[in-house]
């Protein structure tokens, strides 16, 4: 007998084995116990996530012969003629090769006549989008109005590329990537079933190398059984399809956020050195510092929905070394990066100079930081003037009243002496602002004024407490308390 590889063997038979679209299972389950068929569907998104198992498990539970069904048996004629591709009444055709007006033709005799055994005849297009736009239009009145035992499923990884009208037509499904956690799951249940020792790591890796598509995994797990045999670890996935390790990618993640510039270099050298993708690198690098991102702001509960759970420890760990902000201008960094590699005349340099930029960036003090600095400055400023005022003589006995003489009028300011042009830094709208005495008067004898915490640095190594000073000296007559 020949042999099955393992995405044919273990494709999906009913809606319950089918992994990651719930949405679109529980719609057509519910559409099929309702007896709310539609006429036309379309089942959009990227390869390997299950468009076409879709299209024959909705065949086989409107033709079962115990259906229509949510769950066809999968062993009367009709269910296994649709498995093999063999049944009369279910025409699978390729759009990517028939995609003349003539073959559309040749679809709409067949719809004129009646199923020869089944409930349904069903028409499964496979890559619609790339029909001709007169094969669309050939098809969209037979569309509109179908005879009652036709139904039309329609399956592209391009859905922006069909055409409206065929859209309006169909009830639109929007499949999405396979997180990396349900392909784990997955290429557990199936190396269990096979007998397959194969580790935890070894799994995630080639969960991360298959960008969401469990075809993509399991084509690589038939791959790696056929290059080392039925006992695989992670070195194997990385020496075959040239993958970082996890470990290797959350330490080089660690090292920019401490802005450890030599352990980034050393990194660097050491993946370049064993021949491993800068590009996939960069992507997964990139990936990290999303999942990091949304470790912080939405918490872990939502992270974990595409990490592992030694993953999410490790982001939970590294979500305390940079605020968000940071993690956002390095994340802009990668994702410009990741665009000048294509034409990158050395992917190495240019990746160590990102890193580089990156570290820096997680070190460099952002303007919430000054503002904050300066706002904790401004109020220790006050508490200390307040402090230091004289306080008023006691109130001595009260003496005869007598009438009290006109008040005198205060004296005017004196106006300070014309700054020069050179010196005016004062806008003109705010000169008319009462000064407010910012300058430190001498503290009494004793008395320490409080010391800021720690100074914070900025990317050219001056002291943000250098600012402060300046920015006092320039606005102190004239800041709006």
């Amino acid at each position: 007998m020949a042999y099955e590889v393992l995405a044919r063997k273990w494709r999906p038979k009913t809606f319950d084995d089918v992994v990651g679209q719930g949405h679109v299972t529980r719609t057509l389950a519910n559409a099929i116990e309702q007896d709310r068929i539609a006429h036309a569907y379309l089942f959009i998104g990227p390869r390997g996530i299950g468009k076409t198992t879709l299209s024959r498990i909705l065949a086989m539970a409107l033709n079962c012969e115990k259906g229509p069904t949510t769950h066809p048996c999968g062993e009367c004629d009709n269910c296994k003629g649709i498995a093999a591709g063999s049944d009369m009444d279910v025409i699978e055709l390729d759009a990517a090769s028939n995609n003349k007006v003539e073959d559309i033709h040749a679809v709409l005799d067949q719809v004129q006549f009646a199923p020869t055994h089944s409930r349904f005849k069903v028409f499964i297009l496979d890559e619609v989008h790339m029909l001709s736009n007169a094969a669309f239009n050939a098809l969209l009145k037979t569309l509109e109005e179908p005879p009652p035992y036709v139904k039309f499923i329609f399956a592209t990884t391009e859905g922006d590329k069909v055409l409206p009208t065929i859209v309006s037509r169909c009830q639109r499904f929007d499949l999405r990537r396979i997180s990396v956690g349900d392909i784990v799951q997955r290429l557990r249940f199936i190396c269990n079933a096979e007998k397959i020792e194969i580790t935890d790591d070894a799994l995630l890796a080639i969960a991360r190398g298959s960008n969401g598509g469990l075809r993509d995994a399991l084509s690589a797990l038939d791959q790696l059984i056929a290059f080392k045999g039925t006992d695989l670890s992670e070195a194997d996935v990385l020496a075959v399809f040239g993958l970082v390790s996890r470990e290797a990618l959350e330490g080089l993640a660690e090292s920019i956020l401490k802005g450890d510039i030599p352990g980034i270099l050393r990194t660097v050298a050491a993946l370049d050195e064993s021949g491993k993708d800068m590009r996939r690198m960069t992507a997964e690098l990139l990936w990290h510092f999303r999942n990091l991102l949304v470790c912080q702001q939405a918490g872990a509960e939502l992270a974990k929905q595409d990490v592992t759970a030694e993953q999410l420890a490790v982001l939970e760990a590294q979500a305390k070394l940079a605020p968000p902000q940071r993690i956002v201008e390095i994340s802009s960094l990668l994702s410009e990066m990741e665009g000048k590699l294509r034409a990158a005349l050395s992917v190495r340099t240019l990746v160590e100079m990102t890193l580089i930029r990156c570290a820096r960036a997680a070190k460099t003090v952002s303007l919430d930081e000054v503002i904050r600095r300066l706002t904790a400055l401004r109020d220790q400023t006050i508490r200390r003037l307040a402090a230091a005022a004289p306080q008023g003589p006691a109130a001595a006995p009260a003496a005869p009243q007598r009438a009290a003489p006109p008040a005198a009028e205060p004296p005017r300011p004196v106006a300070p002496p014309p700054l020069k042009p050179e010196e005016d830094l004062v806008p003109e709208d705010e000169e008319e602002l009462e000064p407010c005495l910012l300058h430190t008067p001498p503290e009494p004898a004793g008395a320490t004024s409080p010391v800021p915490a720690e100074p914070l640095q900025n990317s050219d190594g001056q002291y943000v407490d250098e600012i402060v000073n300046i920015t006092l000296r320039l606005f102190g007559g004239h800041v709006r308390i």
